[in-house]
């Protein structure tokens, strides 16, 4: 429970900051250029190496939300869950994902740009960027992400 609580706390603190940076849309349409996302470090539940942007909505709180990830190649997100479906289109590169409880690079399924996947709630899933590349989240927030094995959380909190 407190590592939820904490990993929440700090979730809603990076998201706030990107939300303001990018300014919120007063009458609730969004438009965004490429060069106009504000990309930052996602945040600490995530393995260090990836940037994130918040495209619409707010991750940390109730309803609809879409964030971009952008990740090098090689970089991985261990075996997780989430308690809400999720939506995933890749934009650029080869992103791979697989099922299951255990990473097996040899299980995966490589999506191409274009490429799009629901994961289920509670699916338990995994995910490697093939190539360096970006995708697109959405789903109804509060974002969560709980992984299968404790000890593969990067979150500094993780330990505790």
């Amino acid at each position: 429970m407190k590592k939820t609580l904490l990993w929440a706390l700090g979730l809603v603190v990076v998201m706030l900051g990107v939300v303001f940076a990018q300014g919120a849309a007063t009458d609730g349409h969004v438009m965004s250029a490429p060069k106009d996302l504000k990309w930052g470090e996602p945040p600490p539940v995530f393995a260090k190496g990836a940037t994130m942007t918040v495209v619409s909505g707010d991750p940390s709180k109730e309803g609809l939300y879409v964030v971009r990830l952008k990740m090098p190649a090689g970089y991985q997100i261990k075996p997780h869950w989430h308690p809400t479906d999720e939506h995933v289109t890749v934009i650029s590169g080869t992103f791979s994902l697989g099922m299951g409880e255990k990473f097996d690079k040899a299980t995966m399924t490589d999506l191409p740009a274009g490429g799009y996947a629901l994961l289920p709630a509670q699916m338990r899933h995994y995910a490697m960027a093939k190539t360096a590349g970006i995708v697109q989240v959405h789903g109804m927030g509060p974002f969560q992400l709980t992984y299968v094995n404790p000890a593969d959380d990067p979150s500094p909190h993780a330990s505790q």
